[in-house]
């Protein structure tokens, strides 16, 4: 059987298949055949039934393997957490599997919903995924005896998708410790393959690094200029307090817990022990918030609402990192002439255009002049992210020779690779 490769995170929100289904087995109680079955239909259902054509080709990619009951047992009871064994209901794993494949054949997926471009599928070939899911077999230490070679066979044999699903759910069910470079190296098949981004990290057992926002493990946007871009895409209107509190969970799948309440709070450190006045504070959110959240119709200045995020960080990371004291880092001071001389290229444009022109309009001017003053006074890593900000919210095109010189002035501050991308990248005009 031939796996049809997908853009899985459309589909599902977490795992998916035959190791879904041994998740569910291994959290169940004492199942019998007839539960066993049940979870079987669950997992088949989701996605609104197309749960069962991931299914039926886990199934028929191991019945087709030719891989000894041996090995497919060693796996399956490893997957399970010996929660389910077909051999307690007199069925070899064989016999298990094909009455399985009986209710659930493979079979390929009709239709698909595109919601934009597709990539290439696979990202990955099948031999580069089998190598990169052995690798990670093998570095994976405390797994149970006689799994590593059963894991290894069923990625070779049978399917590295499959294998790569199996290693993760054996992690999981055996607690087994996961370093942060090998977490980062799953993730990577995780993005290769196109899976939903829980269904590597969710119940893993991650070792992560120590509490560091100096650490730029994120690939995007932080801090107060995500915040921003938060309140001016949300869907519901969350008070201050909620809308900030939802930003500060936010840790990047890369980022150690409690990273982005950490971010957070030293954009906000900067900001309100900086010179700058609560009108400029006032203007410089509602800007680049593309009045996303009104302060100033909620009796709050720039400095009341920096004052509000700083405390709702400080909660978060209390809850999630207790004994982390925040720290901020020293100002990137030797970048603060090349973003005042990107801002100042920019003004021109800038000032012909007024954020939220139909209400309560800030002109492009003001907002300049209050960047200019976070860039020179608090932090120019800052104000170059509430810069990238503006010009989206004021969508000014970009030629691309300037296109390229913003994303190196990124790599300068350690960026991550999608922040400038994600910001600006739709900006940018073909000359």
């Amino acid at each position: 059987m031939t796996r049809q490769r997908e853009r899985y995170f459309e589909l599902y929100e977490d795992d998916f298949g035959l190791s879904a289904l041994a998740g569910r087995l291994a959290s169940a109680t004492a199942p019998d055949v007839v539960r066993a079955l049940e979870c079987a239909a669950e997992v088949a259902a989701d996605c609104e039934g197309e749960g069962a054509v991931e299914l039926g080709t886990d199934i028929r990619c191991l019945l087709d393997s030719g891989l000894p009951d041996g090995t497919l047992r060693a796996a399956w009871l490893a997957a399970t957490h010996e929660r389910f064994d077909p051999a307690d209901f007199g069925m070899d794993l064989r016999t298990w599997l094909t009455r399985l494949a009986d209710l659930y054949p493979a079979r390929r997926r009709k239709r698909r919903q595109a919601y934009w471009p597709e990539r290439p599928h696979p990202e990955l070939a099948e031999e580069e995924v089998c190598e990169a899911v052995i690798t990670e077999i093998r570095v994976s230490t405390s797994l149970p005896t006689t799994v590593p070679e059963a894991l290894e066979d069923i990625a070779r044999e049978a399917d590295g998708d499959l294998g790569f699903r199996l290693l993760l759910r054996i992690l999981k069910a055996w607690t087994v410790p996961v370093a942060k470079e090998q977490y980062d190296r799953l993730m990577e098949i995780d993005t290769k393959l196109n899976y939903p981004g829980p269904l590597v990290c969710d119940g893993l057992d991650i070792q992560w690094l120590p509490l560091d926002p100096t650490r730029r493990d994120r690939s995007g946007d932080f801090g107060i200029s995500v915040l921003s871009a938060r309140f001016a895409t949300y869907w519901e209107e969350p008070t201050a307090r909620e809308g900030v509190a939802l930003a500060a969970t936010f840790d990047d799948s890369a980022e150690t817990p409690g990273t982005a309440a950490a971010l957070l709070f030293e954009d906000t450190f900067r900001l309100l022990n900086s010179p700058l006045s609560a009108n400029t504070l006032t203007t410089l959110w509602l800007a680049v918030s593309d009045r996303g959240l009104n302060i100033d119709q909620l009796g709050m200045d720039g400095r009341d609402f920096l004052r509000l995020v700083s405390d709702v960080s400080e909660e978060r990371l209390r809850d999630v990192a207790p004994a982390y004291t925040p720290v901020v880092g020293p100002v990137r001071t030797a970048l603060t002439q090349p973003v005042l001389e990107a801002i100042d290229e920019a003004t021109p444009v800038l000032a012909t255009r007024t954020v939220s022109a139909h209400w309560l309009g800030i002109p492009g001017t003001a907002a300049v002049e209050a960047l200019k003053e976070v860039v020179t006074h608090a932090d120019p890593d800052l104000g170059y992210r509430l810069f990238l900000r503006l010009l989206n919210v004021l969508s000014v095109p970009l030629a691309l020779s300037l296109y390229a010189d913003y994303l190196a002035l990124g790599e300068q501050f350690g960026h991550g690779t999608t922040h400038v991308p994600d910001a600006i990248g739709h900006l940018a005009l073909e000359n």
